[in-house]
């Protein structure tokens, strides 16, 4: 795998983790953490493609004012995710250990990659 193809790699392989979790999880039929997987999902996904997004935007343009931008975008995402995150469990309800799981795709992709370019 090239490393121009990497990022869109890891994009996919983000749904598909999701949806391996979900299916282990409805078969248990406990509807609260399967919703805590989806959303902590949809949550981690959308962080990672919004992080991708910024670190091309800084990359293509390595402008002076870049960085800080980037900088301060950074906090912005971070302030918008702690947001939704604590809109998920104080108002929505979500079930905490459902939205750890579904927060970890991300993570669980990330040691996938580094175990298969390991064993190369």
């Amino acid at each position: 795998m090239e490393l121009e193809q990497l990022p869109s790699s890891l994009s996919r392989r983000n749904w598909v983790i999701l949806g391996i979790l979900l299916a282990v999880s409805l078969p248990f039929a406990n509807w609260p953490v399967s919703a805590g997987i989806l959303a902590g999902g949809l949550v981690a996904i959308a962080g990672f493609a919004w992080l991708h997004r910024s670190l091309r935007r800084l990359l293509a343009d390595p402008a002076h004012g870049t960085r800080a931008r980037y900088q301060f975008g950074y906090l912005v995402r971070l302030l918008v995710l702690a947001g939704v995150l604590a809109l998920l469990i104080a108002v929505v309800k979500i079930h905490p250990v459902g939205l750890a799981i579904g927060l970890s795709v991300v993570v669980i992709n990330l040691l996938w990659l580094t175990f298969q370019r390991a064993l190369k």
